[in-house]
């Protein structure tokens, strides 16, 4: 008879069942997180463009051949980013998980559609008129058993955390009440709203802030005024809770992607290289007067500030960060235990069960109220005890 397994030293000191994970849904994540997942599954800056404008256009083009409205597109965007910082690009294809992602998109924001009918609306998109296909052809039949099964892990990359936001309807609303014309600078910040989403800035900022953003970089590219939509009138950060440092991050996140990939997005061939270098310099230039860094701070990062670094990113504008500090959400907690393991997704049901919870308050108390049951205490008592004389042995 083969001898037991000798238990591990945490199952001797755990008394009954494991408390289980807790992961907490986290609606922001900031640059510096962004930049930590990406590092864990060894992701590199290239094949991340790559990965990312590739999926947000097969996406985009699916959702417009099966007229989808723009918040599918939105969510589905959003779930295809939070999944991607989770999974390393060698366990997927890029292509499959934009799928899941807008299937399971459809599901959330109601606009059905079945797995099979977006690999079909896909397919009809490469090929001619004459060679489209139905979605009942049994070659999708397979894939989309797989698209299938990559939702499940889509929900548990957004820690089923089914609230969505969309910045296109404060947004048409504030360009009506600034007097955009339709046909211009309200059309190129509508444009400026999808093409956002080839970037992290949905994950990081509200949506009033992203709408923001898009109206004053429209503008900018009109030729307006810019100081008529900077902090003044129904376009002031007071009223939408919102500040200007995160406004500049969201304006140069998108100058970003309009200077490096200014082919792969909707406004960037519509105007010159140059036009948005000039946008840049003049945000720069703001920026260093008023000390506001590259990118926002978890409170955790304030001590990575004082080194000059924001978010874990050297700052674009040679200053130290001074924006306000965001309180960061606990990740994957688990009560009872001093430390989670690296992704309780990975591994669910092996070293205990993953529950999902969106109050991080919660989680907190949880966690604090089940350690009083699993902390080890010992005491020490010291005793005096007499010495007595030994007494002669009788021979």
């Amino acid at each position: 008879m083969a001898p037991a397994a000798t238990p591990t030293s945490a199952s001797e000191d755990r008394v009954g069942p494991h408390p289980s994970y807790i992961e907490v849904a986290k609606p922001y994540i900031l640059q510096s997180r962004i930049v930590k997942c990406l590092s864990d599954i060894h992701m590199s800056d290239t094949r991340e463009d790559a990965v990312r404008l590739q999926g947000v256009q097969w996406i985009d083009l699916t959702r417009r051949a099966l007229n989808l409205p723009v918040r599918t597109f939105d969510t589905a965007v959003v779930y295809y980013h939070k999944f991607r910082l989770l999974h390393a690009d060698t366990e997927y294809n890029w292509a499959d998980a934009a799928a899941a992602a807008l299937f399971t998109a459809c599901k959330i924001e109601d606009t059905l559609k079945k797995s099979k009918e977006i690999l079909c609306a896909n397919w009809n998109l490469k090929v001619g008129v004459g060679e489209s296909l139905s979605s009942d052809d049994p070659r999708f039949e397979n894939h989309a058993k797989l698209i299938i099964g990559l939702e499940r892990l889509m929900l548990e990359g957004a820690s089923f955390d089914f609230r969505s936001r969309h910045p296109q309807k404060l947004m048409v609303k504030l360009a009506k009440a600034l007097g955009f014309d339709t046909h211009n600078a309200a059309r190129t910040a509508w444009n400026l709203s999808i093409d956002m989403y080839r970037t992290f800035a949905p994950l990081k900022q509200t949506t009033t802030t992203t709408a923001i953003a898009c109206i004053e970089l429209a503008a900018r590219l009109h030729t307006m005024a810019a100081h008529k939509f900077i902090d003044t009138g129904i376009m002031s950060y007071g009223k939408w809770s919102t500040g200007r440092a995160e406004v500049m991050e969201t304006l140069l996140d998108l100058l970003d992607l309009y200077i490096h990939h200014r082919a792969s997005t909707t406004v960037g061939p519509l105007y010159s290289l140059e036009t948005f270098l000039n946008i840049r310099i003049t945000l720069n230039q703001e920026a260093s007067a008023a000390k506001i860094p590259r990118f926002t701070l978890y409170a955790s990062d304030s001590g990575a500030g004082s080194q000059g670094t924001s978010n874990g990113a050297k700052a674009r504008n040679g200053i130290d960060p001074t924006s306000p500090l965001t309180p960061a959400t606990p990740g994957t907690v688990s009560p009872g235990t001093v430390q989670a393991p690296t992704s309780a997704i990975g591994i669910r049901g092996q070293n205990g069960t993953v529950r999902f919870m969106l109050d991080a308050a919660r989680a907190r108390d949880e966690r604090s109220e089940v350690d009083k049951y699993h902390k080890n205490e010992e005491e020490e008592y010291e005793v005096e005890v007499p010495n007595e004389p030994e007494k002669r042995r009788v021979r």
